[in-house]
Parts: structure tokens; C-alpha cells; sequence
């Protein structure tokens, strides 16, 4: 049985650009950088970037959603002004809020606020 996610790997297409957007954008922090594998965390989540792929988009494919440090409100607008792609309004519902955005290699990425 599994017990613990040891990492997310997403394709990237641009190392570089794909690190300025976790790194500079998110706020992750880079604990291994290299040109065809590098890892950002925050807390407990590990996410692997993974250039040795071929970085695409797939509806319906894996969704990583981060939980904002202020109001999902505040940080959707701060994205929205960094110029990410958001793919949709905040939207309401019972099990609580949700924005989703695209990060700079097309992979889809979502805040996440629970229900107050």
C-alpha cells in the first residue's frame, strides 16, 4: 500500500522557463536544478520537472492543485497580473473554491481553497 506521494512529474519543454515560473511565479523552492530533471517543494509536495519527455497537453490529465498562502481572491488576481494563463474564474462549490491556470509549459495547475 502506498503511503506518501514521493513526487508529481510534469514535462517541460524549457528547463529554464519552467524554474523562473515554479521558482519566481509560485514561490517553490528549487532543491535541484539540472537541464533535463530538476525538483521544486513546497512543504511537503515534490514536483518533479521532467525534460526528458516530451511536454504536452492531454485533457483530462493530472491536476495539481496548490493552496494559496492569503484569499484564493488575492492570489488569483496576483497571477492573473503576473500574466499566467488562467483557464477560468474562481468557481464556488460545496467541497470549496477553485481557479485553474495554466504553468509556462501548458500543464494544468489550480488553486484550492477550502470551504469557509
Amino acid at each position: 500500500m502506498a503511503y506518501g506521494i514521493a513526487a508529481v512529474w510534469v514535462p517541460v519543454e524549457d528547463m529554464d522557463r519552467a524554474l523562473a515560473f515554479y521558482r519566481d511565479t509560485l514561490g517553490l523552492t528549487v532543491e535541484k536544478q539540472d537541464t533535463d530533471w530538476s525538483e521544486v517543494t513546497q512543504g511537503e509536495l515534490r514536483i518533479g520537472l521532467n525534460a526528458r519527455e516530451t511536454a504536452h497537453t492531454v485533457d483530462g490529465g493530472a491536476v495539481i492543485s496548490f493552496t494559496p498562502e492569503d484569499s484564493i481572491d488575492d492570489e488569483y488576481a496576483r497571477l492573473k497580473n503576473a500574466g499566467v494563463t488562467m483557464t477560468g474564474e474562481i468557481s464556488d462549490h460545496p467541497w470549496g473554491r477553485i481557479a485553474p491556470f495554466k504553468d509556462s509549459e501548458g500543464n494544468d495547475l489550480q488553486l484550492f481553497a477550502p470551504p469557509a
